[in-house]
């Protein structure tokens, strides 16, 4: 969905979204994880951050480019906590994304969670539990540039 070329170079074209645009998108990753885990999401409990991209060394360009996390609680049975971050891992799996980190040991805190990131589009997710009655479900994007607006070089 994004494209670019992720870490290659300083300057290489970013994927183009705008902010809408890619709420949208974060919305439904986080619908489609909750739905996976049987959980419902619990809309008091919606973080949105946007901010500015910030480079390898720490360049900042004023075009407008942004990256979002968004992220939500979403509740679920106590029982069920261990069983639904699996079943999120195995369906991001499906999906093509790379699972950076999984566990599941009621001995540490989180006691369930699975990080993946996607190995072209560079977004990321995570699905943890809280140790009670809820996931916390966070979405994040690589990059963006909006569209219609020309790419700073650096």
């Amino acid at each position: 969905m994004f494209g670019g070329s992720g870490d290659d170079g300083i300057n290489d074209p970013l994927p183009r979204m705008s902010r809408t645009d890619a709420q949208e998108w974060a919305v439904h990753w986080i619908g489609s994880m909750a739905r996976t885990a049987e959980a419902e999401v619990d809309p008091e409990t919606v973080r949105i951050n946007f901010s500015d991209c910030v480079g390898r060394n720490d360049e900042m360009a004023d075009d407008g480019r942004f990256n979002l996390r968004y992220s939500v609680r979403a509740d679920i049975a106590p029982e069920r906590r261990a069983a639904a971050v699996r079943d999120i891992r195995d369906a991001l799996v499906e999906q093509g994304l790379e699972i950076e980190g999984y566990r599941s040991d009621p001995s540490l805190s989180p006691a369930n969670v699975v990080g993946a990131r996607h190995p072209e589009d560079h977004q990321s997710v995570t699905a943890e539990d809280n140790g009670e009655d809820q996931l916390l479900l966070i979405v994040s994007t690589p990059c963006l540039l909006p569209p219609g607006v020309e790419q700073q070089q650096l």
